[in-house]
């Protein structure tokens, strides 16, 4: 066994994640454990916070736990993911622009219903707001 092995509370109150979060992790694969206890407590290697650490990182960037496994196994391979993550990052950031577009026309939308907003006096037969459903013309 490795010199440094940590139980998985250890890491759980050293990472700020729960316990339940790492033995997710684990069982998605991000995480590699290296034994168990004579108790039966997980054992992790001491590269378990620098994991922990690119997982929460990746993840604040709007990556998914399924991208990240596999810039992981990469890495586990020996090699170093960086490229995959650029490539993973530019389509997110594509992504997003595009979000931001539909964003931009949702807030003209807003914009003009407000801009004319005045409140009907008396309730109008199947609507239940007239600036929202405006009244079919025959």
């Amino acid at each position: 066994m490795n010199a440094a092995a940590y139980r998985i509370g250890t890491v759980a109150h050293s990472s700020g994640l729960p316990v339940k979060t790492i033995r997710y992790y684990e069982e998605l694969g991000l995480l590699r454990t290296v034994g168990r206890t004579s108790g039966g407590y997980r054992l992790f290697a001491e590269d378990v916070f620098a994991r922990l650490s690119f997982i929460k990182r990746a993840q604040s960037l709007g990556l998914t736990l399924s991208d990240i496994k596999a810039f992981l196994e990469v890495y586990d391979r020996g090699e170093i993911p960086c490229d995959h993550i650029k490539e993973k990052l530019e389509e997110k950031l594509v992504a997003i622009e595009a979000q931001i577009q539909q964003l931009q026309i949702l807030k003209q939308e807003l914009q003009g219903l407000l801009s004319g907003w005045r409140s009907p006096t008396q309730p109008l037969e199947g609507t239940i707001c007239p600036i929202l459903q405006p009244v079919a013309r025959s």
